[in-house]
């Protein structure tokens, strides 16, 4: 009875136990009974009271690493930027972010689910669509942007950056991966949204490697 005193609690031991695993271990390699195990105190019965399954563990344990370290709060407010140096540096501070990075790559797998992958696309659009279209309409007013489409644009750049270059969803070696980077970064030019330059390319060229590892 008083772990059910106060589920939110057990449901956040539940996620840093997962997570640490998660990062370990690899997600493929993690069983529930691993988490358990590393819980001590609860059955499987009790995770999967709290979890359907090991994807909803990892859906919730990669919301949360976003929440915890937001890389939009943390350029929202600069006033030494304009709007396409906040989308930029939200790109730098995200990457720089080596864990997600690894959650990311780990979560592959998950986005089999079409449960899962739902959830992705409505999180994309309550989520990051309100963030970027916010900092879309600051570089218009700025003038560091130059587009009419705005709100198609914020509901865009999730959906390709995130669905679109999942190699699960669209598979893809790590050199079509690259190429269809450039082609987004050849299209936002064109639309006067030059949000990808030479910095950010280095970083995808270090990054989309590790997807196709993970592929394999």
């Amino acid at each position: 009875m008083a772990r059910n005193k106060y589920p939110e609690i057990t449901e956040e031991r539940i996620l840093d136990a997962a997570q640490r695993l998660f990062l370990e271990k690899g997600y493929d390699n993690t069983t529930i009974q691993d988490i358990v195990d590393a819980l001590g105190d609860l059955t499987k019965g009790a995770v999967y009271h709290h979890f359907k399954s090991k994807e909803e563990i990892m859906d919730a344990v990669g919301d949360r690493m976003f929440r915890e370290n937001n890389p939009f709060s943390a350029v929202m407010n600069r006033k030494d930027l304009n709007g396409l140096e906040k989308i930029r540096e939200m790109i730098r501070v995200n990457q720089s972010d080596s864990a997600r990075k690894e959650m990311n790559v780990q979560s592959l797998p998950i986005l089999k689910n079409p449960r899962v992958l739902a959830g992705m696309i409505e999180a994309n659009r309550k989520e990051l669509t309100p963030y970027f279209e916010r900092l879309l309409e600051e570089g218009n007013r700025d003038g560091s942007l130059h587009t009419e489409y705005v709100k198609e644009l914020a509901e865009l750049i999730p959906v390709l950056t995130s669905l679109w270059l999942a190699p699960t969803v669209f598979p893809a070696t790590p050199e079509e991966m690259l190429h269809k980077f450039r082609f987004i970064r050849e299209m936002l030019e064109k639309m006067g949204v030059p949000i990808i330059n030479d910095e950010i390319m280095a970083l995808a060229e270090a990054y989309f490697p590790a997807f196709g590892q993970k592929e394999e």
